[in-house]
């Protein structure tokens, strides 16, 4: 069987690591990872708990296919209710951290109340103990922390997960960062974490996945999965050589890159950060930015970027210790801190985006906060006085120095941890938030790709593309094509991608995959790892299910139809220059439709009879 069956639940406040049996009908409901562990949850927690008492739990959980020979099959998930949002919370990650929880012999971590100092999870196979941080690595980065945890372990295969300066100091978009650069990056899970004063879980497992149920049919599975991965343009050619980042340009060009706050659709200095300059040798060293990709573990794509920054530069000039290769831009990062502020230095953006591997901050969030502090400023609403220099759109100092405050919770530095929605109400302008349900959106411009701006809005964890990814339909014409501008049924298209992902989420796999892959592609796999039926029909009848248990969570987290929305720039004011001049997200039209194709009443609440077919 693919499942160990085991949970550990880890009792911060009583100082226990107890061994429990998994509950396996919940396991056949809502097939593992996101939705297993969003199950778990609305179960055990109030939905009303405060994020950061003791009373909110935090879960790190793994797939049926984490672990596996699957392509991509090494991602966990971190649920929660996030501090950012006050929503249900699932961070996914990638890197080795979660087939490492798997060869331990556990499918999942629950850590509940909070310890009474710092600590950090030890877990070796079956033997699990909480160990103090106070004096060790409390107060340390993300990276110091795991360099002195392999090192007082002597063990550099160990795997580690850890949060950074601003978690401990309630950074409201603070991340979990494993294997140095990948991240459970939003919503403020890392916020969770510190909290509860764990700095850290550290796992070495030698015990192996526990096996499948059919190797042969799996074997088989897994390596068509592979040939299609390798046989599509996106997944064996675009991301291997460009990373995410291949969508800067296409974006930028089509007029749907979000830019300055939003104020524009058009970044004139995209070009300039985009994965094909990632790829151009600098005049200082004749080095390229981009000096590899790299795979999280069982990965055939390898999207990921590693990445030096000119040495001359004046963000590292007398810092060393960034001379090195390390995590590289992701397009939503490149995005947030690049385009949402119109800056266009890549090497800065290359810098801030390390600075928040580690320390431990979502970068999408710190990108469209200072976005926003930027709007605030050149309307006189922000003065020089109170941030302590000048902070105009364009300005790269500007941006760099209120990343470093924030990742160091210094002066201004502490507000702008406090996410866009909580600092524009601050200064009495809640409408340059730009975000939903308090999280900021990614790098799709939602009034220029309708379907997107949908997503944005109806998304359980607030604002967010991979929830609901129809740019995949509306820009690159996967698994077909519709016009972005169009709204005639977005909801359906909508519908099918969350359920779908949900899926993929819940399985253990990357949602990269599904660039190539359908359901028809990952139904083999998860019927030949898993014991029962795991048919097309009752996949997507699980990916329905999860998305309705976030959503009946979030409603009874106080959360209305009122919350299903975006800000006033995206429904009033339109799109002012670029190819798609005047476009407007049409949630008036779209909207009644998604409430009603998801079975849910005018006032978004699933109705009777849609509990009752979903088994909720």
């Amino acid at each position: 069987m693919a499942w160990h069956r085991k949970v550990l639940r880890v009792n911060l406040t009583k100082g226990t690591c107890v061994a429990e049996a998994m509950n396996m009908e919940w396991a056949d409901q809502y097939l593992g990872q996101r939705g297993l562990a969003t199950k778990y949850f609305v179960e055990e927690v109030d939905a009303k708990v405060d994020p950061l008492s003791p009373e909110n739990k935090i879960m790190f959980v793994t797939g049926p296919l984490t672990g596996t020979m699957a392509s991509t099959g090494g991602r966990y998930s971190v649920v929660t209710k996030g501090p950012l949002t006050g929503a249900i919370a699932c961070s996914n990650s990638g890197g080795y951290i979660g087939a490492e929880m798997r060869f331990a012999g556990w499918d999942m971590v629950i850590v509940e109340g909070k310890a009474a100092k710092p600590v950090y999870l030890h877990i070796e196979n079956e033997k699990a103990e909480l160990l103090p941080a106070e004096d060790f690595i409390w107060g340390k980065t993300v990276w110091e922390t795991e360099r002195l945890i392999k090192t007082k372990h002597q063990d550099p295969q160990m795997r580690v997960c850890s949060v950074g300066r601003p978690a401990e100091k309630g950074a409201l978009f603070a991340s979990v960062v494993n294997d140095l650069h990948r991240a459970a990056g939003r919503s403020g899970v890392g916020t969770v974490m510190g909290s509860k004063n764990l700095k850290a879980i550290a796992i070495r497992g030698t015990k192996g996945v526990g096996g499948v149920v059919n190797p042969k049919e799996f074997f088989t599975a897994v390596n068509a999965g592979k040939q299609v991965l390798k046989d599509n343009a996106v997944t064996g050619q675009g991301l291997p050589k460009y990373g995410t980042q291949v969508l800067m340009n296409i974006l930028n060009e089509m007029g749907a890159s979000p830019t300055r706050n939003h104020k524009d659709s058009v970044f004139e200095g995209a070009s300039k950060i985009s994965g094909e300059a990632m790829h151009e040798p600098r005049a200082s060293d004749g080095k390229a930015n981009l000096t590899t990709n790299q795979a999280c573990f069982g990965c055939t794509i390898a999207c990921g970027r590693i990445s030096t920054i000119d040495p001359t530069h004046f963000t590292i000039k007398d810092k060393g210790g960034y001379l090195g290769n390390s995590g590289g831009l992701e397009y939503e990062a490149a995005w947030a801190l690049g385009n949402a502020n119109g800056v266009d230095d890549i090497d800065a953006l290359t810098y801030v985006n390390q600075i928040c591997n580690e320390d431990g901050l979502d970068p999408i969030t710190l990108g469209s906060t200072i976005g926003a502090v930027m709007e605030l400023y050149e309307m006189g609403v922000i003065t020089k006085e109170e941030i302590g220099f000048e902070c105009k759109f364009g300005d790269t100092k500007a941006m760099v120095k209120l990343a470093e405050m924030t990742c160091q919770s210094e002066g201004f530095g502490k507000i702008i941890g406090l996410g866009s929605k909580r600092l524009t109400a601050k200064y009495g302008h809640p409408e340059l938030s730009m975000s939903c349900k308090g999280q900021e959106f990614p790098a799709y411009d939602g009034r220029a790709l309708q379907g997107m701006g949908l997503a944005y809005a109806t998304s359980n964890r607030g604002g967010c593309h991979l929830r609901g990814y129809t740019v995949a339909s509306e820009v690159l014409g996967i698994p077909f094509k519709t016009d972005p501008k169009e709204t005639n049924e977005k909801p359906e298209l909508l519908k099918a991608f969350q359920d779908a992902t949900a899926v993929v989420d819940s399985s253990g796999l990357c949602v990269f995959t599904t660039f190539a892959w359908g359901l028809p592609d990952i139904q083999p796999q998860i019927q030949a790892a898993c014991e029962g039926d795991w048919s097309l029909d009752k996949l997507n009848l699980v990916g329905e299910r999860i998305w309705n248990l976030e959503r009946e969570f979030n409603l009874r987290a106080g959360f209305t139809a009122a919350d299903d929305t975006l800000p006033p720039r995206f429904l009033v004011e339109g799109i002012k220059n670029g190819p798609m001049t005047g476009q407007k997200t049409r949630l008036d039209i779209m909207m009644p439709k998604y409430y009603e194709i998801r079975g849910w009443d005018k006032n978004g609440v699933p109705t009777a009879d849609t509990k009752k077919r979903l088994g909720l």
